[in-house]
């Protein structure tokens, strides 16, 4: 029986040795010819001692040119991470182009670029705490994570560049045709997909991750290198590994699901039962078959009147889980928690003034909510004119407390909206208005609030 690649689309060696040198401050020793026998006895004592103490030359003398050497290769490392940056997006935005035809899209190439940026993110964050140690601490060795690379086309990915990620893709596609060849059968449409099945799902041991907030089930290269994902990421690589073999995969969703199956224009062919289980049920597994399941439903009609999900679709779906996946993390420790739960009535018709409230009530964890708002960033690529995604990533600048972005994004929102819609964040937009003079109103110095008369 096939592995179910059906989505779920509810979500989206170095060890620190610490090195301490003693230096003595030399004593302000002015003897007078008084004192001077004194002095020579004290000089003659501390010959003595340092003769009997063993020689401190080792590890922390020969740990200063180390530390200067790292001091200083690390200085430039954050700079590498932020040009990476910089280029991921820039190829992440060039891949997804909308001069380009949907087609023409790697799903693949655009994901590694998505992991690169956020590694890449993570990497500056950690390398920028390890620099903070070394200047508050000059005797102190701090591991870094750079390494022998200089520009996103070298920078490793669990181990691998991007393009040895796409070769490793290139590799279970030549393995589902060694395959083919043992079973000494021609390539017909069930025979290929059920070797596609036998080398994910049974040699490689690809499985869907029921962990909801393991954020390496939701990059493609720590999927490929784990074998445990999301739907969605198995269902990427399905698609991947048969554009290969030259079989189109095609997809949609259906209700929470998200179903693929090879493209054909006689749709009745991928219901016949054949060894079992028709082809329908082969690529996508046990969730058309739980009556549980919308996909249960459907059949050779009612898969003609389905929208077939573009290539941009379908990396939108993976970045929408992304921000699910921050945003969660980032409010684990606010349960409920929602992007929207803020937009209420912000004035009281009853208080003649009204206070205002920053985002402080709640504790978020700062790297994964950036997570969120890159992953937002991205999904704004691709859907401009959505305006219930800008207005949740103004709302993610709100919690991150940029003010300003925030307004700029929410009233952005505010022209694309339905008007009841535009009711709700207008109070809001003008409450940041007022935040903003309030931060501006701090960082000059002064106290106490500002209310609304």
């Amino acid at each position: 029986m096939a592995a179910s690649l059906s989505l779920l689309c509810g979500l989206a060696m170095t060890s620190t040795a610490t090195l301490t040198t003693t230096a003595a401050s030399p004593m302000a020793y002015s003897p007078t010819i008084r004192n001077r026998k004194h002095s020579a006895t004290m000089l003659h004592e501390r010959k003595r001692r340092k003769s009997l103490s063993p020689p401190v030359v080792g590890a922390a003398a020969s740990a200063v040119p180390l530390l200067r050497s790292r001091t200083t290769r690390d200085s430039s490392t954050p700079n590498i991470y932020l040009e990476v940056l910089k280029t991921a997006r820039e190829k992440f935005t060039q891949e997804i182009s909308f001069q380009s035809k949907d087609k023409d899209i790697s799903l693949a190439k655009a994901l590694l670029y998505i992991a690169a940026e956020d590694e890449a993110y993570m990497a500056f964050n950690r390398e920028m705490d390890a620099l903070s140690c070394l200047n508050e601490q000059k005797d102190t060795f701090v591991p870094s994570d750079a390494q022998e690379w200089d520009c996103l086309e070298t920078m490793p990915l669990a181990h691998k560049s991007i393009s040895e990620w796409l070769h490793e893709l290139d590799a279970i596609a030549k393995e589902v045709e060694a395959e083919l060849v043992s079973r000494d059968i021609g390539c017909h449409l069930v025979a290929v997909l059920e070797a596609v099945n036998v080398v994910l799902f049974q040699s490689r041991g690809f499985k869907r991750s029921t962990v909801l907030v393991d954020s390496k089930c939701s990059y493609l290269h720590s999927v490929l290198n784990s074998g445990r994902g999301s739907a969605i990421l198995l269902s990427i690589i399905y698609i991947e590994v048969c554009r290969r073999l030259g079989l189109t995969i095609v997809g949609s969703r259906v209700g929470e699901d998200f179903l693929i199956w090879p493209q054909t224009r006689n749709p009745e062919e991928l219901f016949k039962v054949t060894t079992g289980h028709n082809l329908f049920a082969i690529v996508n597994g046990r969730c058309v078959e739980d009556p549980r399941s919308k996909a249960s439903d459907v059949n050779s009609s009612s898969l003609l009147g389905l929208d077939i999900a573009t290539n941009r679709d379908i990396i939108g779906i993976a970045l929408a889980n992304l921000i699910r996946l921050h945003w969660k993390r980032a409010s684990r420790t606010n349960h409920g928690l929602m992007l929207t739960s803020p937009l209420r009535p912000v004035h009281d018709a009853t208080e003649k003034h009204s206070v205002i409230d920053g985002p402080n009530d709640h504790l978020l964890r700062p790297q994964d909510l950036r997570l969120a708002i890159m992953a937002s960033e991205r999904l704004l690529i691709l859907q401009p004119h959505n305006w219930a995604l800008r207005r949740d990533h103004g709302m993610m600048l709100y919690y991150n407390r940029e003010y300003s972005s925030a307004v700029q994004e929410l009233s952005i929102c505010m022209a694309f909206a339905p008007e009841e819609e535009a009711e709700v964040l207008e109070p809001f937009v003008e409450k940041l208005h007022l935040l903003r003079l309030e931060s501006s109103w701090e960082s000059l110095g002064h106290t106490g609030r500002v209310t609304v008369p």
